[in-house]
């Protein structure tokens, strides 16, 4: 029997299979797959996604909560939380805060045939699902308050779904090469924040759905709900519910409105700033005991320790990408072998791809890289209205072992490090920190930061962001067509010319790595390296497992005899 809990904005969606909760672990690395036509036996249609818990549910009925888990506060205009304010001011001319999607299918399963217009159909079927999809933001007079969501009464689905087709041969390279360009250009902050690329014309006859959001609508666990109302369990699409209803947006707020908005937001609320303040206070306190360390040397990796690198420079609005994909049986296999966990895996073959990548360029630093790893707090803010949840944890990246082994076991202890460090940050930092600072300042500092070249007269605060999305662990369809791969690409931030992003996918690990190519070039290698050194890890726990079996059978015997008797001394 599939048995669903009571529903609510705090707790996870989970389903009891037989006494058995289904779900997914943060980072969607470890879980437990069952077979699709099992899903069919009983009665399973949808997928829903728990953004709080990053967990995967399944219902026979489309989701009744909202994309913002029913925390809205008017049918028709929101304003937004700090935290997501955070990442629409921080974005300028070269610093794009979009985040960039890149799903491959197989239309050989769709009913009839393949066409772009079987997939505008599916889209406009699961539109209504998406509230995002149809609305954009209205900045308020003189800042006095953050931008607010409305519907936008404009909305025309054909300025934001497109169609492209790949010259032949249609290589996965030839791909790469249109997403780069594609993420190059920011999003029309006139329309709603999101954009669409049918890709047609792959080798094997497959196609590609490209997409990019600005980060202030999506997370990297949010965006796994989005996609979760984008997809099927079998290749025939199930019916969306409520896709007949009109869509009748309210009319746009004027100047007036707007400002008196702002100004009643912040009376209802005088003491926002007070508490943010609070918070902020607190977290810096404890983040400065947490990186100090204890006393047995064990500390966090600290902000602006990261050694200077040739891609730890101003940025360039251009982009570049490069798709790999690993073996997530391969991580499990090395995670038990040498006790760690598959994130653990992920971070040191990075570690050793960044190794071979800076060696290359002639630049390989004596002391290690410092990695930005986002972490999920859904949940855990004081606002649950927010979509941006995350806050943050600097981990050491031992680039300077060569050792595949030796480096795995370095970054085991530097994340057990920043996890219990990573508390001390507190879940509201992101946004306490935009409470207290006024929009104008906040984004005029990240105007002046990439127009006066600190990136080059200031300590790296971070090398580079590496980030783990939960992804599905079972067979899915998108308009009929199978979902063969899901590829992230997260933004840039500026002096940080490197993101690496893995999202895990029915047993593979779906590698996406952007760069600025004026600063970091040729990051095919580098994916190609992260791919390669979990494959040398591989072998290496295979080699670990070989020396430990022939030892055991002659450990047991040792166990089994009986000791010697003691000899009595001499009388």
């Amino acid at each position: 029997m599939l048995h669903a809990p009571a529903v609510t904005g705090a707790r996870p969606l989970e389903w009891e299979v037989e006494g058995r909760t289904w779900g997914n672990c943060f980072g969607g690395l470890d879980h437990e797959e069952i077979d699709a036509a099992t899903y069919a036996e009983w009665g399973v249609d949808y997928l829903e996604y728990d953004y709080c818990h990053a967990t995967w549910g399944m219902s026979s009925t489309p989701s009744a909560l909202s994309w913002r888990g029913g925390c809205w506060q008017t049918p028709w205009m929101e304003r937004l939380t700090g935290a997501d304010a955070a990442f629409l001011y921080m974005e300028n001319k070269i610093v794009h805060m979009h985040v960039t999607g890149v799903l491959i299918l197989d239309p050989s399963s769709v009913a009839g045939g393949y066409s772009f217009e079987k997939v505008r159909e599916h889209l406009i079927d699961r539109i209504h699902l998406i509230p995002p999809f149809r609305r954009r933001l209205m900045s308020v007079p003189l800042g006095i308050d953050h931008p607010v969501w409305v519907e936008d009464p404009d909305f025309d689905l054909d300025h934001h779904l497109h169609r492209h087709k790949l010259r032949r041969p249609g290589r996965m390279i030839d791909l790469a090469t249109f997403v780069g360009g594609y993420a190059t250009h920011k999003l029309d902050r006139s329309r709603p924040l999101w954009d669409m690329v049918v890709v047609e014309g792959l080798q094997g006859g497959r196609i590609a759905v490209v997409t990019k959001m600005h980060h202030v609508a999506v997370d990297g666990v949010s965006g796994t709900d989005l996609i979760a109302h984008l997809v099927d369990l079998s290749p025939e699409p199930a019916p969306a519910g409520g896709a007949d209803e009109p869509f009748d947006p309210h009319r746009v707020p004027g100047i007036p409105r707007l400002a008196a908005g702002a100004v009643i937001s912040r009376v209802r609320d005088p003491l926002r700033t007070v508490r943010s303040f609070r918070r902020a206070a607190a977290a810096v306190g404890r983040l400065g005991q947490s990186v100090l360390g204890d006393g047995d040397g064990a500390s966090m990796a600290r902000p602006f320790e990261a050694p200077r690198t040739f891609f730890n420079q101003s940025l360039t609005p251009r982009r570049s990408v490069a798709f790999a994909t690993a073996s997530l049986d391969d991580c499990k296999f090395i995670k038990s072998t040498f006790g760690t966990t598959v994130n653990d895996v992920f971070l040191a073959a990075c570690a050793g791809a960044l190794r071979t990548y800076l060696q290359d360029n002639g630049e390989l630093p004596t002391r290690p890289l410092v990695a930005s790893v986002p972490v999920s707090v859904h949940g855990q803010t004081s606002d649950a209205r927010a979509t941006n949840q995350v806050s943050n944890m600097f981990v050491r990246l031992p680039t300077d072992i060569a050792d595949p082994v030796d480096r795995l076991r370095s970054v085991r202890s530097e994340t057990r490090d920043a996890k219990a460090a990573h508390g001390a940050i507190g879940a509201d930092m992101i946004g306490d920190v935009t409470e207290l600072t006024p929009p104008a300042i906040f984004n005029l500092a990240s105007r002046l930061y990439s127009r006066g070249g600190l990136a080059e007269r200031l300590a790296p605060i971070h090398n580079l962001v590496i980030s783990n999305v939960p992804g599905p662990p079972i067979p899915l369809y998108v308009g009929g067509a199978r979902l063969e791969a899901i590829y992230p690409f997260g933004p840039l931030i500026e002096g940080a010319g490197l993101n690496i992003s893995v999202l895990s996918n029915m047993g593979n690990m779906d590698i996406g790595v952007i760069a600025c190519p004026d600063v970091a070039p040729n990051v095919e290698d580098l994916a190609a390296g992260i791919a390669g050194g979990i494959s040398e890890l591989r072998k290496a726990a295979e080699e670990e497992r070989a020396r430990r079996t022939p030892a055991e059978p002659a450990a047991r015997k040792r166990s089994a005899k009986k000791p010697a008797a003691k000899k009595r001394p001499a009388s």
